[in-house]
């Protein structure tokens, strides 16, 4: 019996060595930042942080997420499609009702990790009732300053509302909290033995553009030497040397709207609102830079999952041409009474008032929104490839065998709950207290990350602020609404979405449309 026992127990310890310690995860996610605006997927903008992680990782390049940055945010925490979960999709500022689903934090929790956030959190509730231990951020509504609080965007550490420092900028605050929730936990003897979870939420590079002269200046000369056209080209140019999509493609068509960067009569203008961007992306890669050194001075990168992405695609925000009213990006007047730091804004943009400094409130255009999305069509709210692709790198050098290896496969953010389940060896609950979760629509992405391949992706579906789209293989169905007709693009051989093949193939229209409309009633029969 005893000999019985003793074999048992080696069994078990055996199994137990045997079992991976689950992995530390750091989720950034980039806020309307393009497809193609950090280095490695062809940007001019000097990235190595982000990039470092491509090198040391892999490269998506078929991930989606929803086209603005509340539905794809309440996706990327639940698992689940954003309709299912009160967002009509076209809203960027609906609350998500989660009585239906849980939190990335609370499934984290569950499975004994330590969980934190830094950024914007759009939720009336405070982090600390979803799941997340540790909090800094704004609570968002929209009015952004880089520099200081806006009224309507109080900042709270944890649960309590806290002022901000005068030498504040949003970006580099959000860093400082992440590394003072990474050092704290090092320093408690209990968070320490617990695997930990970090979601770092940037606002950046979100409108406005707000940034400090000296992360403007390096990239003045690039864009006053060089304009939209030539710096599309060339990140076109890169993607399709280095395996991100093929040569075949055609970049997508010029919007009418948009004039050839040689006819421009404003161009240091125009140069400097992509030079304040790009002063915004830089902050995004610094603050990268910074997580990554602390977690290796801690002895936690190996075996440390780090996820890239964006929450939707680049903004067309902010005109072709100057403006002296409005917001620099809007025909609406500031509010008089909405000050910064007692400051009043001023209106407009244009020669007279470059942007940058934390008096003005601009955002780029649509000819630079389509540069930072190259070669894709369209933009942000968009059904288009340009609104609903993007970025994703992952790291984890314990647990990824490839470098620099360019993934095909199709993602979506309602994957991400699944994987990290997965990862923290943790079952999706069918309930939680009260609440009955909804099931997941995401599937793991944890055979991708170990190498292997995936089963053929099932259908994706959409609605979004300006289209409705569904996706089944390479098919890809979008039309503005129910009275515009469908178009249908071939993917593998468009994914510009250059030609549409809805007269060609009347009968893949009708299929997909009659599994658009199953998958729209069943969004609305959950809620």
């Amino acid at each position: 019996m005893k000999l019985v026992t003793l074999l048992l127990l080696a069994g078990a310890i055996a199994s137990a060595a045997e079992k991976p310690t689950p992995p530390n995860i750091v989720l950034i996610l980039a806020d309307d930042l393009g497809w193609s605006d950090i280095g490695c997927y062809g940007g001019e903008i000097p990235t190595p942080n982000i990039d470092s992680l491509a090198t040391g990782g892999l490269r998506f390049t078929q991930f989606y997420n929803n086209a603005v940055c509340g539905p794809t945010r309440a996706s990327l925490l639940t698992g689940l499609y954003a309709q299912r979960i009160g967002h009509s999709g076209m809203n960027w500022n609906q609350p998500s009702d989660f009585t239906r689903s849980i939190t990335l934090g609370e499934g984290l929790q569950r499975a004994g990790y330590h969980t934190m956030i830094v950024g914007k959190w759009q939720d009336p509730d405070l982090p600390a009732k979803r799941g997340f231990d540790r909090f800094f951020g704004p609570m968002c509504a929209g009015k952004i300053s880089y520099f200081d609080e806006v009224q309507f965007n109080p900042f709270y550490l944890d649960e309590k509302r806290v002022p901000l420092p005068d030498d504040f900028y949003l970006t580099d605050a959000l860093t400082d909290h992440a590394l003072t929730f990474l050092s704290d936990r090092e320093a408690s003897p209990t968070a320490k033995q617990k695997p930990f979870f970090l979601y770092v939420a940037h606002v950046a590079p979100h409108w406005p553009l707000h940034a400090r002269e000296a992360d403007i200046a390096p990239h003045r000369a690039r864009y006053r030497e060089r304009g939209w056209d030539q710096w599309s080209a060339e990140r076109m140019k890169f993607q399709r040397a280095n395996g991100l999509i093929p040569e075949a493609w055609s970049p997508a068509p010029r919007a009418p709207a948009i004039h050839a960067w040689a006819d421009d009569a404003f161009k240091d203008w125009q140069a400097e609102r992509m030079a304040v961007y790009a002063a915004q992306v830089t902050s995004i890669d610094r603050s990268t830079g910074r997580i990554l050194d602390a977690l290796r001075a801690h002895g936690d990168l190996d075996n440390t999952l780090v996820i890239f992405l964006s929450d939707n695609g680049a903004a067309p925000d902010g005109g072709l041409r100057p403006s002296t009213d409005g917001l620099g990006f809007t025909s609406k007047k500031p509010d008089p009474k909405w000050r910064i730091d007692g400051v009043t804004i001023r209106a407009g943009s244009g020669p007279d008032l470059m942007p940058g400094p934390p008096d003005t409130f601009a955002a780029y255009g649509l000819a630079w929104a389509l540069t930072s999305g190259a070669p894709f069509r369209s933009t942000k709210l968009s059904g288009y490839e340009g609104g609903i692709r993007t970025p994703l790198i992952a790291h984890w050098p314990q647990g990824i065998a490839a470098r620099g290896k360019i993934v095909n496969d199709i993602g979506h953010v309602i994957d991400l709950m699944p994987t990290f389940l997965e990862l923290a060896d943790t079952e999706y609950p069918t309930e939680l207290g009260d609440r009955r979760p909804l099931p997941l629509d995401g599937r793991s992405l944890v055979a991708v990350l170990r190498g292997q391949s995936l089963p053929a992706r099932g259908p994706l579906a959409w609605r979004v602020p300006q289209h409705r789209v569904f996706r089944s293989g390479d098919w890809k169905l979008i039309s503005k609404d129910a009275q515009t007709p469908w178009e249908l693009y071939d993917l593998a051989l468009d994914g510009t979405e250059t030609t549409n093949l809805a007269a060609k193939h009347p009968e893949v229209v009708n299929d997909l449309a009659a599994q658009w409309q199953a998958w729209d009633k069943s969004c609305r029969d959950s809620q």
